[in-house]
């Protein structure tokens, strides 16, 4: 046969198998963690368009268009990190997240999160133009945003300090006009003897009916964190920077206070929020150790924490794998419960039907250290990757090329000139 006529037999070849596959990739072999749906086994994820196609034991390979061996890895619902700040473009003099914050695209996917939630970076008044920079021209992360009872956000803490720019009801109009990704609203860096800023916070949520994270982030005298967790708060609503000292959580001798319990029998929800100084070993570990776990982990993610001791949401959850959370329980605190608690159930799940956002994981083994905040040190033989990120169906991530074919075997079309 000719060359011409044996190129065109096979490309019809190929058009008549890809034809009749059903899927558009397949991830074989992995260990699937899904606590949403109570997998945690060896399952095979089928992809087909955006959508998770199916979940089995066992698809044949040659159902799918690509194959991709993932075997003797994790494959999990695509990360959720409900604390970040992304907003890198603001106009001068408004946000000041804007000399800090980080670019979605250039930072989640290669930690596996495919959900990023900008908490209180904006407040109502510039949320408009945080919407048309950064949510709506992400491509490779879903970005949603809790906004900052301050209406000018997070200018300085000064300007967070000005009760008469906390205005519930314009905050919840706007909470309101943008339902479809605005997913709650923040409270932070409150310095003053009073509940004001979460009381107004609150007001909000409640006009919009979604939850409030509160930073509580000065710890006085007069407005105790109890309070602020046993009355303040409603069920779901969050306390971040959980293990941020001298937060009021244990006696003396080490022993976990008995409010907390108390606390979370009332449904309030307590968020790591890492950071660059809200993390510390001395409040973490021993919480951990006593069973007390997060319900969400989260980074805080902005340029001088992702530079510093946090580094990413994979490095976070593997602070609390080698402290002894199970590795199911990170993963449900990274994926199913953030997702939760935002109100967004439908995210941090591997069910057919539901978006193809994915995180494939790899555990490390080896010695390992971690650092808090002032520099507190912990060691462990286990150490979480991100290896692969899929979010709606495409790889916006792929640590080590599992998606790619060896060039000389493969017909890749390269440039001549």
């Amino acid at each position: 046969m000719r060359r011409s006529g044996l190129i065109a037999a096979l490309l019809l070849a190929s058009g008549v198998a890809a034809q009749g596959q059903t899927y558009d990739l397949l991830l074989k072999g992995g260990h699937v963690i899904d606590p949403r749906n109570n997998v945690d086994d060896l399952r095979d994820v089928a992809i087909r368009g955006d959508r998770i196609a199916a979940v089995q034991p066992e698809i044949a390979a040659d159902e799918a268009m690509k194959v991709i061996d993932v075997s003797g890895l994790y494959v999990t619902p695509g990360l959720v990190d409900i604390h970040t700040h992304f907003y890198v473009f603001p106009a001068p003099g408004t946000v000041y997240g804007g000399s800090s914050s980080v670019h979605p695209d250039t930072t989640c996917p290669r930690t596996c999160v495919t959900t990023g939630v900008d908490v209180g970076t904006v407040g109502w008044r510039a949320f408009p133009d945080f919407r048309r920079r950064i949510i709506d021209t992400s491509k490779k992360t879903r970005v949603l945003a809790m906004l900052n009872i301050v209406g000018m956000g997070m200018v300085n803490y000064d300007v967070e300090q000005n009760p008469v720019d906390m205005e519930p009801d314009k905050t919840a109009e706007m909470a309101r006009a943008h339902a479809d990704v605005v997913v709650g609203i923040k409270s932070a860096h409150w310095r003053q003897p009073d509940f004001v800023s979460v009381e107004r916070a609150v007001e909000a949520g409640e006009l919009a009916d979604i939850p409030v994270m509160v930073d509580f982030g000065f710890f006085l005298s007069e407005r105790p964190y109890q309070t602020m967790v046993l009355d303040k708060l409603r069920r779901g609503d969050m306390s971040t920077h959980f293990f941020r000292w001298p937060a009021p959580l244990m006696d003396e001798n080490e022993k976990k206070l008995a409010y907390l319990e108390l606390a979370r029998t009332r449904g309030v929800k307590f968020d790591v929020g890492h950071g660059a100084g809200s993390f510390h070993f001395r409040q973490a570990e021993p919480l951990v150790k006593q069973g007390f776990w997060p319900d969400s982990i989260s980074t805080d993610l902005h340029i001088n924490s992702h530079n510093g001791a946090m580094i990413d949401m994979v490095t976070v959850m593997s602070k609390f794998y080698v402290m002894g959370v199970p590795l199911a329980e990170v993963v449900r605190q990274s994926t199913t419960n953030p997702a939760t608690q935002i109100k967004r159930p439908e995210l941090g799940q591997i069910a057919v039907g539901a978006e193809a956002d994915v995180a494939v994981l790899r555990v490390d083994r080896g010695a390992f250290g971690y650092v808090d905040v002032k520099g507190g040190r912990i060691t462990g033989d286990r150490r979480i990757g991100c290896e692969m990120t899929l979010r709606a169906g495409s790889i916006v991530f792929d640590y080590n090329g599992r998606a790619g074919t060896g060039w000389r075997v493969a017909d890749i079309d390269y440039p001549t000139q």
